[in-house]
């Protein structure tokens, strides 16, 4: 007996600290893959928007003339 309880539910309270931590750990790690995917795609609309920006003003240019 460790600390007056019996060693299989001793383990069992570690072990709902071991995976409490383990969810943590994902959660963490899901969530910093979520803000990279997110970064990713707005680096691919901004780049868009450039891009239309610079047909619109290749458009109006050749209007123009």
């Amino acid at each position: 007996m460790i600390f007056g309880l019996p060693v299989w539910v001793f383990f069992c309270i570690v072990f709902i600290f071991v995976s409490g931590y383990m969810a943590i750990r994902a959660m963490r790690a899901e969530h910093h893959l979520e803000q990279e995917f997110i970064e990713r795609e707005g680096q691919v609309y901004l780049k868009r928007m450039e891009e239309e920006k610079e047909l619109r003003g290749k458009r109006k240019a050749m209007m123009s003339e």
